[in-house]
């Protein structure tokens, strides 16, 4: 069996969940017991606010866009361990 980063499994599942709820909230599916003043205003800001957020965090944990970042990629691929 597969070892995975839990860091990426975390990320992975918080995203997820995330656009899942982002998704519920555009389609006026509220999973949560809320009035509709409190969905119209505050859950919606939060909710695309998180939903942002860990978008930013995935992509960037994910990628390689740091100096430090850039210098890995460039060792593993002369190791032969990236394409």
């Amino acid at each position: 069996m597969k070892k995975y980063d839990k860091g990426t499994v975390i990320r992975t599942v918080l995203l997820f969940v995330a656009l899942l709820n982002q998704i519920l909230v555009a389609c006026n599916q509220v999973p949560l017991p809320l009035t509709e003043e409190q969905i119209e205003g505050t859950y919606t800001v939060i909710s695309t606010l998180v939903t942002s957020v860990l978008a930013a965090w995935s992509w960037f944990k994910n990628n390689y866009v740091t100096k430090k970042g850039q210098e890995q990629k460039v060792v593993l691929k002369r190791e032969g361990l990236k394409k």
